[in-house]
């Protein structure tokens, strides 16, 4: 069994979710966000980075997932979110776990079969693969979701790795 912690970071709000890859399946553990006050923006990344620390503090898991940083238009939105996504990985750091980045198209494309699916596409297919019902908070659906994205590709790595890749021996 693996346990897997997946984070969309954000400034303001980032969501985190908690699932277990196990023999039997997927199973939800958790899901929030870590919200942070309107306080100087290095008091928000301590925030963020405390957070996220007592996350992994209660839920332990085994390996990190976190959205990578994507620029669409504001620099400088782009670069806190890289900051607060900075404090949320050290955190997980300090713990000692590895840290695996997904871009969103990955993501969509791991849930969905599309990397430019739309946001209610993705929401609904993290509650069918887990089982949830009712509306997702939406950071905490994408946490879930980059959760999942890590567990589709790790099992697609080992079933590749299974057996002969390539040529056979003559």
């Amino acid at each position: 069994m693996s346990r897997i912690l997946g984070i969309d970071p954000g400034s303001r709000i980032t969501g985190f979710g908690v699932i277990d890859d196990t023999s039997g399946g997927l199973r939800y553990v958790a899901s929030g966000c870590v919200r942070v006050t309107r306080e100087p923006f290095s008091e928000r990344l301590k925030q963020i980075f405390e957070g996220i620390g007592a996350v992994v503090r209660e839920h332990r898991p085994d390996q990190l997932a976190i959205e990578q940083v994507f620029m669409h238009k504001n620099a400088d939105s782009a670069l806190k979110l890289g900051q607060a996504r900075g404090a949320a990985i050290c955190a997980v750091i300090a713990h000692e776990l590895p840290v695996y980045e997904y871009a969103a198209r990955q993501v969509k494309q791991a849930l969905v079969g599309s990397g430019s699916a739309e946001k209610c596409q993705v929401q609904h297919m993290i509650r069918v693969l887990l089982g949830l019902q009712g509306e997702l908070q939406a950071d905490a659906g994408d946490a879930l979701g980059v959760a999942l994205c890590h567990i589709h590709i790790q099992q697609t790595r080992k079933r590749l790795n299974c057996g002969r890749i390539g040529p056979t021996a003559p």
